[in-house]
C-alpha cells in the first residue's frame, strides 16, 4: 500500500511511538555527584545499553544520591525497588566482611596492582553477592586514598581527637586507630559536614576533595595510596535472571566497555585532582615517615583481622594476588 508522505510520516512516528511505549525503563540510583567520573560513566553506560538493545532498554541515571541515599541504594536494588545502581563495594562490608578485600592498607597500591587485585578476588566475591540477590556489571576503582586535615599532620598524636568522615567499616578502624573518632557522612553530606564542624576531615582519594571544593574548609591533603576501593553497579538478581539473553548479553557488552573506560578515567584524572587542590590553595604532599609508619602498622594489624574474619576464602584471594 502507497501513502501520501504527510501519512507516512504520521504512520513511522506512531510506529515509533508505540516502540517506545514497549521500551523496558529502569532508574539507576547513584551517589556520587553528577560531574564525577563515576557517575558520567554511569550515563555512558546508560547510553551503550539503550544502543545495543535498539532501544528496548532504556536507563535513567539518578546521580548524588537524589533517588536513594548511598546508604540505601543496596538494598533498594536487593528487594527490587530500583533495578540497578552504584554503590561502594566496601561500604557493605559490615554485613559482609569479605567485601573489603580492596580496603587492605598497602596491598594493592597502583591500579595495575587494583586490577590483578580484582583479578584474585572476582569470582569469590561475585558468589558472595549472588548470594545477597545481587549481580555485579562492572567495577570502577578510585584513585589511591589519602587523608584532609585542617592543619599539618606529622604523626598520629596529631590526629587524636579528631572527627573524620568514614565511609566504611576500614575507614573506621584506621581513624579509631589514630585516636580519631570516625563519623559515617555520605559524600553528597560532606559538605555540610565539614562547615558545621560535624567532621574535621576525611579519608578519600582528591576526588572526593575536588568534588565537594573542600579547600573551602581544609588546608592539607596527605598523599598515602592506601588503596583504591572500587565501586560497582549492581543488578537485581532476579530481575537480569529473568533476561533474555540477547539482553544480557547487551548489558554485559556496555558493562564491559563502561568498566574499562572508567578505570582508565579515574588513572587519567589521579594527579589532576591533586593539580586542582593545590590551584585552589590546599597543601598537597606525601604523608611524613613517621605517619606512614604508622599507618603500615595500622594496616598490618587491619589485614591480620580481616582474615581472621574471613578465613580460607581471603586468604585465597591474597594468595592468588601475590601468586602463590
Amino acid at each position: 500500500m502507497y501513502l501520501k508522505p504527510a501519512l507516512f510520516a504520521v504512520a513511522t512516528a506512531l510506529t515509533v511511538a508505540a516502540s517506545a511505549a514497549h521500551a523496558e525503563k529502569w532508574d539507576m540510583p547513584m551517589a556520587y555527584a553528577a560531574s564525577n567520573y563515576h557517575s558520567e560513566h554511569g550515563v555512558m553506560f546508560a547510553e551503550k545499553v539503550k544502543e545495543y538493545t535498539n532501544g528496548d532498554l532504556e536507563i535513567t541515571v539518578h546521580a548524588g544520591g537524589s533517588l536513594f541515599g548511598g546508604a540505601d541504594i543496596k538494598r533498594a536494588i536487593q528487594t527490587g525497588q530500583a533495578p540497578i545502581g552504584e554503590r561502594i563495594m566496601s561500604a557493605h562490608a559490615n554485613e559482609e566482611p569479605l567485601l573489603n578485600w580492596d580496603n587492605q592498607p598497602f596491598l594493592a597500591t597502583t591500579y595495575k596492582d587494583s586490577a590483578r587485585l580484582w583479578d584474585a578476588a572476582k569470582d569469590t566475591v561475585n558468589e558472595t553477592l549472588s548470594d545477597m540477590n545481587l549481580v555485579a556489571l562492572y567495577t570502577c576503582p578510585w584513585p589511591g586514598q589519602g587523608f584532609y586535615f585542617k592543619n599539618e599532620v606529622a604523626n598520629a598524636e596529631d590526629v587524636k581527637g579528631m572527627k573524620l568522615r568514614s565511609y566504611n567499616a576500614a575507614t573506621a578502624t584506621v581513624i579509631e586507630s589514630l585516636g580519631g573518632t570516625p563519623v559515617q557522612i555520605e559524600a553528597a553530606e560532606l559538605t555540610q559536614a565539614l562547615a558545621t564542624g560535624v567532621a574535621d576531615g576525611f579519608i578519600s582519594s582528591g576526588s572526593t576533595g575536588y568534588d565537594r571544593k573542600v579547600w573551602e574548609h581544609l588546608s592539607h591533603y596527605y598523599k598515602v595510596n592506601a588503596w583504591l576501593p572500587r565501586n560497582y553497579v549492581m543488578v537485581n538478581k532476579g530481575i537480569w535472571e529473568s533476561l533474555d539473553d540477547d539482553t544480557q548479553a547487551a548489558l554485559q557488552k556496555a558493562a564491559d566497555e563502561t568498566g574499562a573506560s572508567c578505570t582508565a578515567k579515574s588513572e587519567e584524572l589521579a594527579n589532576w585532582y591533586f593539580e586542582q587542590l593545590e590551584e585552589n590553595g590546599m597543601t598537597v604532599t606525601d604523608a611524613g615517615p613517621e605517619f606512614l609508619s604508622e599507618l603500615k602498622g595500622i594496616g598490618d594489624t587491619m589485614q591480620a583481622s580481616w582474615l581472621q574474619q574471613v578465613g580460607d576464602k581471603g586468604q585465597a584471594i591474597i594468595d592468588a594476588y601475590q601468586g602463590k
